[in-house]
C-alpha cells in the first residue's frame, strides 16, 4: 500500500454491527466502489481487504478478511480508511483544488483555495481572502487554475 501521505480519506469505521465481524462504515466519499468485495484500504498502518459490503441506512456494513468475531471488529472502532486517488478523467477531486487559483473569466484572480465546505445546496470554495464561491460556478479547472463565471457582486458580499 502507499505511503499514508499519498492516501486519501474514505471514510471510518464506527461499531461493530452483530457478532461475525461486520462493521459500520461511513463513507465520506461517493464513490461506492471503494467497498467492492477484495478492495484494499489503508486503516492505521494496516491493510484491510474488504470481503463483503452492503448498504444500511445512510452507512455501509462491511466485513473485512480476518475479522470474525465481534471483538475483533470492535478493535477497528474508529479507524479511517484510506486509498489511492482514483483515476477518473472528468471528475474534480477536492485534493487538487486545494491550493488552487481561483480566476474569474474576466481574469481577476480572487486568491487561493484553501478548503473546500460541505454545503448543501452547493460545496463552496473557500479561498485564502475568505471568500466562498459555490462549485456551481466553477467553469474550468486546469493547470492549477480554477476558472469561475460568477454573478455580479457576489465578491462585494464581505465588504
Amino acid at each position: 500500500m502507499s505511503d499514508v501521505g499519498d492516501l486519501l480519506e474514505i471514510g471510518t469505521i464506527g461499531r461493530a454491527h452483530g457478532t461475525k465481524g461486520e462493521v459500520v462504515v461511513r463513507l465520506i466519499t461517493d464513490r461506492v466502489e471503494r467497498l467492492e468485495s477484495g478492495s484494499k484500504l489503508s486503516a492505521d498502518e494496516r491493510e484491510l481487504v474488504v470481503e463483503t459490503s452492503r448498504p444500511h441506512q445512510d452507512r455501509w456494513l462491511v466485513r473485512f478478511h480476518g475479522i470474525k468475531t465481534r471483538d475483533q471488529a470492535e478493535k477497528l472502532r474508529g479507524w479511517v480508511l484510506r486509498a489511492p486517488a482514483l483515476n477518473v478523467s472528468d471528475a474534480l477531486w477536492v485534493h487538487e483544488l486545494i491550493s488552487s487559483t481561483v480566476r474569474e473569466v474576466d481574469g481577476t484572480e480572487r486568491g487561493i483555495v484553501e478548503a473546500v465546505v460541505a454545503n448543501p445546496a452547493s460545496d463552496l470554495l473557500e479561498l485564502d481572502s475568505g471568500d466562498l464561491v459555490p462549485l456551481t460556478f466553477v467553469v474550468e479547472f486546469v493547470d492549477g487554475v480554477v476558472l469561475v463565471d460568477v454573478p455580479d457582486g457576489l465578491f462585494d458580499l464581505r465588504s
